[in-house]
């Protein structure tokens, strides 16, 4: 089967490629170093060409105001291609909760994305993830300085990319879901704590500092970015791969 992956070069989407490969599938990755834009449509529909199914893990270059012109013309692009070229089958990648924080310019965004494929020509599947395990430097680099990390302590499920990619290639390799499969990882943690636990890992001797309205997760309270009941629970925990 021919998979066309966009953001086939990226963390997650060059992941997917090596497992479709390895699992006997024609995977071919496409990005902007391929010749594929998506947000110009330039090289796309040549690209699907004999697809049967089309992942996209293309991500907004940023995450305010402009990320929802991004999704909708890259969605637009990319159904319209995939409903010329035949396609049987279209993936994207969300998080889970992402309806959740309306506060949140990109998550508004990733809703839009998600509205756009359940209404598109296209049959369809949603992967929604939680925060990756590879993210939670940036996280703590938004409110740090040389002695301190402030972090809220809302909770989050993390997972690792491996098990992200994992799921996004099962799902792209199987029928349409005509709906949203949630995966997290094993493990809910306090931001904060979480913080804690990856400083101690690292050797890094600043303190984490309990700010509730620190960063952008400070907009996601409570639990509406953990596992929802029915979630797929991917195997590898975060303590586990900090020590790798």
């Amino acid at each position: 089967m021919k998979i066309a992956v966009l953001g086939g070069t990226g963390l997650i989407g060059s992941q997917v490629v090596t497992i479709l490969r390895e699992a006997g599938h024609e995977a071919v990755p496409l990005s902007l170093s391929t010749g594929v834009d998506l947000l110009t449509g330039q090289g796309l529909s040549e690209a699907l060409t004999g697809a049967e199914v089309v992942v996209n893990l293309t991500n907004s270059p940023t995450f305010d105001e402009a990320s929802p012109a991004f999704f909708q013309t890259t969605m637009d692009n990319l159904l319209a291609a995939a409903e010329r070229a035949g396609v049987g089958h279209a993936v994207i990648l969300s998080i889970v909760g992402v309806d959740q924080v309306p506060a949140l310019d990109y998550y508004r965004a990733k809703v839009l994305q998600e509205d756009i494929l359940k209404a598109g020509p296209v049959p369809y599947s949603i992967v929604r993830a939680t925060q990756f395990f590879e993210f939670m430097d940036a996280v703590m680099s938004w409110t740090a300085d040389e002695n301190t990390v402030r972090l809220p302590s809302n909770a989050l499920q993390p997972i690792a990319a491996a098990d992200v990619a994992q799921a996004v290639a099962d799902v792209s390799m199987g029928a349409p879901l005509q709906g949203t499969r949630n995966i997290a990882g094993p493990d809910v943690f306090p931001l904060d704590e979480l913080g804690r636990i990856t400083l101690a890992a690292r050797g890094d001797q600043r303190t984490v500092v309990t700010d509730d309205s620190a960063g952008m997760f400070a907009a996601a309270p409570g639990d509406v970015l953990i596992a929802t009941e029915g979630a797929v629970i991917a195997p590898t925990a975060y303590r586990e791969w900090l020590g790798r």
